[in-house]
Order: structure tokens, then C-alpha cells, then sequence
């Protein structure tokens, strides 16, 4: 499938999410841009951190009428944990079945130790009140890219 490109609207999906509700994209239509952030896995430094850094910005976010959402392929209670630990102040999208890392293509090849494997690739997507991908960030480093995806949303 190829990757969504910037100035495309992004096709709706909808897919569980904590506290016992279902993301739906077009819910937001009109509303609020949306981040949507993939990361590889719960409770690891980097996810952690990126995480953290998404929850500290929430009130420069809610300003803007931003939300942000989080997805990997960890299941639900996993996430409830991770989420209430962090004390995330936005909803993680459980996609075990990788339905919506396909959709936005960040299932790729990956090494680690010399072993290859097919796993989510840190990327961030802004997406505007209209449904339109404004942004990407591929293959994140998660050091200051919070922030620079906030200086992005201010520009919208």
C-alpha cells in the first residue's frame, strides 16, 4: 500500500482505544486536528519519553484544538496500564490486528542486534480540522520532535 501523502485527505478508520472507547478519525472532522503518533512498544525508554513529552504539551495542544493519539500494536490492557502509570492525558489505539499501521504504512523491515523483523517505525502524522495529512514525520527520533510537531501545528 503505498504511504499517505501530504495534501491527501487520510481515509477514516475507527479502532479501539483506552478508557473503553473507539477512535474514529471523523469525529474530529471539523473540530480538532489530530496527531497521530505510532510508536513500537509500551513502557520502553523511548516510547515512554515520547509519550511523556506529548502529555506535557496538552494545554499549548488544546489551545490550538489539537488532540493527540497514540498507537502501537500492544494490547489493550497493556495500554490501560502504560496510560495510567504516564498519566497520559490522550487515548492509545490499540492495532494488534495492524489494521491503521497499514493504513499509514509504518510496518517496515527493521534490525536490531543483526536480526531483521517487521515492526512500527516511529512516525507522526498532523492531520488538519478538514482531514488533510499536513504533516509526517518518518523514522523519529524522539528527542525535541514533540516540540517540532507543535511549532507545525501553530504554522497550520
Amino acid at each position: 500500500m503505498p504511504a499517505l501523502e501530504v495534501g491527501q485527505v487520510v481515509p477514516d478508520f475507527s479502532a479501539p482505544a483506552t478508557s473503553e472507547t473507539t477512535f474514529t478519525l471523523s469525529d474530529y472532522r471539523g473540530k480538532s486536528n489530530v496527531i497521530i503518533y505510532f510508536y513500537p512498544k509500551d513502557s520502553t525508554p523511548g516510547c515512554t519519553t515520547e509519550g511523556q513529552n506529548f502529555r506535557d504539551m496538552k494545554e499549548e495542544l488544546d489551545a490550538l484544538d489539537t488532540i493527540v493519539v497514540g498507537v502501537s500494536k500492544d494490547t489493550m490492557r497493556r495500554h490501560e496500564n502504560f496510560k495510567a502509570k504516564q498519566e497520559f492525558n490522550f487515548e492509545l489505539i490499540s492495532d494488534v490486528d495492524e489494521e491503521v499501521c497499514n493504513l499509514f504504512n509504518v510496518i517496515q523491515l527493521k534490525k536490531l542486534y543483526g536480526k531483521e523483523y517487521m515492526g512500527i517505525v516511529r512516525s507522526t502524522f498532523l492531520i488538519d480540522k478538514e482531514g488533510v495529512l499536513r504533516e509526517h514525520w518518518d523514522k523519529v527520533k524522539v528527542k525535541g520532535h514533540a516540540d517540532a510537531v507543535l511549532e507545525s501545528v501553530k504554522a497550520l
